[in-house]
């Protein structure tokens, strides 16, 4: 079968709760009438709409859509940056939350891409959630560090690297869990957790290297 049909991908569908096989998904770039002629061959009996459905999406459909996506991650970087600037009132802090985020997603998008996963709606989605999970221990380290009084630069650093590990490593092992569990039986949550993961990783060397290097760089400049 997948040597007469193009760019084959076939995912099993399991119930959650029994585990029990409920269907088969194919996504081919092959046309319709081919591709129901080449599984009726290979099944050995005729598809009919009790037994199966297709569904067709044009390329410009497609297109359009991860157009869409595309924005919603751009505008969700743009209301971010907003916030950052809005909370911090300062150019360099906020930048450095910013690009921390940034090469979050792009170190993601290269290792998924080195991994061979084809980033589906639902990888989309997750590089959104990616998003937000990423700020949260910069803008943890941040806050700290400009607006806690009276420790020493490293103190205010090293108070949060133990709460952030804290929140990023109870993160990534939840999500970890959840990819094991799901892994098997739902390839749309696994490419979610599966990202989730691999951007969490990123986000401890971008936060915890980078972005504490161009604070500690920004606070000794400017305090001396």
């Amino acid at each position: 079968m997948q040597d007469k049909l193009r760019d084959v991908n076939v995912r099993e569908v399991y119930d959650l709760i029994t585990k029990e096989q409920k269907a088969v998904i194919i996504e081919t770039t092959s046309g319709a009438d081919e591709t129901k002629k080449v599984l009726e061959d290979y099944l050995k009996y005729e598809l009919t709409d009790e037994n199966s459905s297709f569904e067709f999406t044009g390329s410009s459909l497609s297109q359009g859509f991860y157009k869409q996506l595309l924005i919603a991650i751009l505008v969700a970087f743009v209301a971010m940056g907003l916030v950052i600037f809005i909370i911090f009132r300062t150019f360099v802090p906020s930048v450095a939350v910013i690009a921390a985020a940034f090469a979050d997603i792009l170190m993601t998008l290269v290792a998924v891409n080195l991994l061979g996963i084809e980033v589906s709606t639902a990888g989309i989605v997750a590089f959104l959630m990616l998003i937000g999970y990423s700020v949260d221990t910069d803008i943890l380290l941040t806050s700290r560090v400009l607006k806690r009084e009276g420790d020493s630069l490293n103190k205010k650093i090293f108070d949060s690297f133990k709460t952030g590990m804290t929140m990023t490593l109870t993160a990534l092992f939840s999500v970890l869990v959840a990819l094991f569990i799901v892994k098997s039986f739902s390839s749309v949550l696994a490419q979610i957790f599966t990202i989730l993961a691999i951007g969490l990783t990123f986000d401890i060397f971008n936060t915890w290297v980078t972005n504490v290097s161009i604070i500690k760089w920004y606070m000794k400049s400017k305090h001396g």
